[in-house]
């Protein structure tokens, strides 16, 4: 039986081995892991389809393959079938790893075996615990480049390396997911001439429909409802009169896209960003957002987004604002050409005018900043469409999205 390097994602052709779990004349149960293969994002456990005995190996750790490829070949007796293997759940691979182990004899989490024998074998060449280095695999799982990443980060081929040589300062290697980030971010700016523009948007409109119906939504649904999806929502009926800000750019050409994919950026846990996407997002209201926006944030936490689930975005919405924060710069996510950061909503003394005169209250205000390519619409152009967005989350009748 082969075992074939599955399609992880509608638009990837290719995957990464990062780690064997069996090695050659290994006996194998059916759903047993084998093998864990990465693409940029996403970490999948490629799983045995039938009990046998793991006749080879193909493909080595470290080594990217086509989809289709032969990973490697499992006898089963009376059987003789070229099948693609099965995949479990993907996963983000900057999940969470399990409480660490202390070091006996063989590293903690090498006592068992969820590390690859290649990984065993790095680290006790080169004297490691594995409790010191970061994993970027399924759950936190330490890989192969995981610790070549640390032993050149500390600079010690050889050596015990988790401490360095200055005992005041932590070396903290960037994993996989801070590495693609931090080329995305690098990029972007040499990419994108950013422009930042903000307004100030009164919430009141929107808290006398969220407040009202808080309590019952999360009774009934699990979960809070936030001012996210208002604003996602304002921001799709703005973009439809705004349509430039919802492309990308093709050498000297702007390509609007008709339909909007809404990406939202995502914190896990301080372990890394991802922006998951609501694909056709005009086409849903508040509650159906909200929806959509708590299942991408549940699964990114939980490791379970797949490669399809961060791909195809249209334009970004970033929410720093659960932490307080007061104006946000956004950079744009390429090849995006524009994102909106909502800061925190807070009560602030507003002068409202009316024909009796002015008067003092106190409402829920907060910014939101628009980032954009310069490249792809002008100033006036954002600017308008940021009046446009204050309006609609001003002016719309919410009641009606819920």
């Amino acid at each position: 039986m082969d075992v074939l390097m599955p399609q992880l994602g509608e638009t990837v052709n290719e995957g990464t081995i990062a780690a064997w779990h069996k090695k050659a004349g290994d006996p194998v149960e059916k759903g047993e892991i084998l093998v864990d293969v990465e693409t940029d994002k996403v970490a999948t456990e490629i799983t045995a389809l039938a009990t046998g005995v793991l006749n080879s190996i193909k493909v080595p750790e470290g080594e990217t393959v086509d989809v289709g490829t032969v990973l490697a070949i499992i006898d089963v007796d009376g059987e003789v079938a070229i099948v693609a293997a099965a995949a479990s759940t993907p996963g983000s691979a900057t999940a969470k790893s399990p409480a660490p182990a202390k070091r006996a004899g063989l590293p903690g989490k090498a006592a068992g075996n969820r590390l690859s024998p290649a990984v065993r074998r790095l680290l006790d060449k080169h004297d490691l615990d594995v409790d010191d280095i970061r994993g970027s695999g399924r759950d936190g799982r330490v890989t192969r480049q995981d610790v070549l990443n640390h032993i050149e980060a500390v600079g010690q081929a050889g050596g015990k390396g988790a401490a360095g040589n200055d005992a005041e300062v932590e070396r903290i290697p960037f994993d996989r997911i801070r590495k693609v980030t931090a080329e995305h971010m690098v990029r972007s700016k040499a990419t994108s001439p950013h422009v930042l523009q903000a307004i100030e948007a009164d919430f009141s409109a929107v808290d006398r429909v969220r407040l009202g119906k808080r309590d019952e939504w999360r009774a009934g649904k699990g979960y809070s409802l936030t001012y996210l999806p208002f604003v996602a929502r304002a921001l799709c009926l703005a973009i439809a009169e705004f349509p430039k800000v919802n492309a990308s750019i093709d050498g000297e050409t702007l390509l609007v896209h008709k339909g909007i994919n809404l990406a939202i950026a995502i914190d896990l846990d301080f372990a890394g960003l991802v922006a998951p996407v609501v694909r056709h997002a005009a086409g849903l209201k508040v509650a159906e957002l909200a929806q959509h926006i708590n299942d991408l944030a549940a699964r990114a936490k939980a490791g379970k987004l797949t490669a399809d689930d961060l791909q195809g975005g249209t334009y970004t919405l970033s929410n720093p604002g659960p932490f307080g924060t007061l104006f946000t710069a956004p950079i744009i996510n390429q090849p995006q050409v524009a994102i909106l950061s909502l800061d925190a909503v807070r009560k602030r003394p507003v002068v409202v005018e009316a024909k009796t005169g002015d008067t003092i209250e106190i409402r829920p205000v907060g910014l939101l900043a628009h980032s954009f390519d310069h490249r792809a619409i002008d100033g006036a152009y954002s600017a308008a469409f940021l009046s446009k967005l204050k309006s609609i989350i001003e002016l719309a009748d919410w009641d009606q999205e819920l």
